[in-house]
């Protein structure tokens, strides 16, 4: 750890241990964003879609434990590519006529180097699974708190292998900019 992060870890692990922090927050979906990177045509192009519809919530207690829930709608997706949306909306992908909702649910964020580890599991299309990822934290204004994260998740892990000519990558990345208001 370089001593430029030892300050932002003190600061957040204060926050925490002073109360500033405990209590009930809301997701921003204004100010907010789910994004979906990964490659297609055998690698050579990036393919980046934006989720149009992000809520969740928050809530940290006065011992420190942080719990909370990211819903995001799966059939939101946009990649500025009708078909492929489609592709991505239909049963052989996200199945969002079955499962509209991808959901992320926190049951812990301790200390780590940069920022914060985030635990919790994520659900794609009715398959659970623990996922953990490293995050950075900021409370820029009284009141909130900013979350940033890019959460590398492998497809296959959730049953999404669809890929014609096998030319997508099964190897995807999650970036969250999450930021939580006080209820």
């Amino acid at each position: 750890m370089t001593q430029q992060e030892q300050p932002a870890i003190s600061a957040l692990q204060a926050l925490v241990q002073d109360g500033t922090l405990t209590g009930s927050w809301t997701l921003d979906p204004a100010r907010s964003e789910v994004r979906l990177e990964s490659r297609h045509t055998w690698g050579l192009r990036p393919l980046h879609g934006v989720f149009g519809q992000v809520t969740g919530n928050g809530t940290v207690t006065a011992a420190g434990q942080v719990t909370g829930t990211l819903t995001v709608a799966a059939g939101s997706i946009d990649t500025k590519n009708t078909m492929r949306d489609k592709d991505l909306r239909s049963a052989k992908l996200f199945d969002i006529a079955n499962h509209p909702d991808i959901t992320y649910t926190v049951d812990g964020i301790q200390p780590a180097s940069g920022g914060v580890q985030v635990t919790g599991n994520l659900t794609v299309r009715g398959t659970t699974r623990p996922l953990s990822f490293d995050a950075t934290v900021s409370t820029a204004a009284p009141g909130e708190v900013r979350l940033d994260a890019e959460v590398p998740v492998n497809r296959a892990d959730y049953g999404l292998t669809y890929s014609p000519l096998r030319m997508a990558s099964l190897n995807n990345t999650i970036t969250i900019r999450a930021v939580f208001t006080r209820q």
